[in-house]
Parts: structure tokens; C-alpha cells; sequence
């Protein structure tokens, strides 16, 4: 994958999640934020922020959330960023992320 594939890839990705995210903002009580091409997710209860990121150079997408990095990788068979250990897409590490966070579970 070139630089401007990962970029379309990534930058696809981001805004998908961030429409997921957006709508159920309310139901869930976090506020999302898409700017300067990084994603951020805000709790207030119990409070804590998730950054989510292209990181072009390696290719992947870098997520920090509960004080850890995680690092996803593009697939093209799934057309997907994946979480090489769990195997989960993006929008899967997310929601399971933010139902971490919250204690309960979360769909987007």
C-alpha cells in the first residue's frame, strides 16, 4: 500500500467511525471529535479520552485508549484496518473500547 492509498483507506475509515460514533454519542454519553485528521472520544463518566490516528509512515492506524497503544493493520482481503492480536476490525475495537470504559455493552 502507497502512502495516498493508505490515506484514502485511512482517512475513509476515520469518518465511517466517526459517523458511527456521532449517532450514539447520546445514547453512550461521550462526545467524539474528528479534527486535523485524528479522532478523539471523550467520557465523562467514568473520565477518559481515546485517540484514534493514521500513522502514515508505518501504514497503520494507532489507537490510544485505557493507557495503552493499539496498532491496526490494513487487510485488504477484509477491505478493513484489523487488530492483528484479536483479529478485530476497527469499529469492533472501538465499541468494545468505549463498553470497557462505560461497563456496559456497546454497538455502533
Amino acid at each position: 500500500m502507497d502512502e495516498q492509498e493508505f490515506k484514502t483507506s485511512s482517512d475513509a475509515a476515520l469518518d465511517s467511525l466517526y459517523r458511527k460514533l456521532s449517532s450514539g454519542a447520546d445514547r453512550y454519553g461521550f462526545e467524539p471529535d474528528f479534527n486535523a485528521g485524528a479522532l478523539s472520544i471523550e467520557f465523562e463518566e467514568p473520565k477518559g479520552k481515546f485517540v484514534v490516528s493514521p500513522n502514515a509512515p508505518v501504514r497503520q492506524i494507532w489507537v490510544s485508549a485505557h493507557s495503552k497503544s493499539f496498532k491496526l493493520e490494513w487487510v485488504p482481503s477484509k477491505s478493513a484496518f484489523i487488530l492483528p492480536s484479536t483479529g478485530q476490525t476497527l469499529e469492533e475495537m472501538i465499541a468494545s473500547a468505549i463498553g470497557e470504559q462505560l461497563g456496559e455493552t456497546v454497538k455502533l
